[in-house]
C-alpha cells in the first residue's frame, strides 16, 4: 500500500506544478487554491508511504514521478520541447527510480 501512496503522491506533485503554472505567481485565486490544495494531498501522501518505506526511496520516486509527469504535461499541453537529450532524460529518471525499487531498499 505504501508504493500507492508513493505513486498517487507523485501524480498530485504533478498537479500542484500545473497549477502553480496557471496561477501565474499566485496571482489567480482558483489555480492558487489548486495548488494548495494539491501541494497538501502530495506530502500527505508521502508521509504516508514514508511509514513503511525508506526515506532515500520514497522519496526520489516521490520526486521522479512528479518530475516525469510535469515534464511530459509540459511538453503535451505547454508546447515544451520535445528533445530527444529530454525523453532520455526522462527515461534515466524512470530506470533510477526502478532500480532504487530493485535494490533491495523497499523495506526498513
Amino acid at each position: 500500500m505504501a508504493w500507492v501512496f508513493i505513486v498517487l503522491g507523485g501524480f498530485f506533485e504533478t498537479a500542484f506544478a500545473v497549477s502553480l503554472k496557471f496561477s501565474e505567481g499566485l496571482r489567480r485565486p482558483w489555480p492558487t487554491v489548486s495548488f494548495a490544495v494539491c501541494a497538501v494531498v502530495s506530502f500527505a501522501l508521502l508521509t504516508a508511504g514514508l511509514r513503511d518505506l525508506p526515506v532515500g526511496t520514497a522519496y526520489a520516486a516521490w520526486t521522479g514521478i512528479g518530475a516525469v509527469g510535469t515534464a511530459i504535461v509540459g511538453m503535451a499541453w505547454f508546447g515544451d520541447p520535445v528533445e530527444l537529450l529530454r525523453v532520455l532524460s526522462i527515461v534515466l529518471i524512470v530506470a533510477g527510480v526502478v532500480g532504487l525499487n530493485l535494490s533491495g531498499s523497499s523495506a526498513h
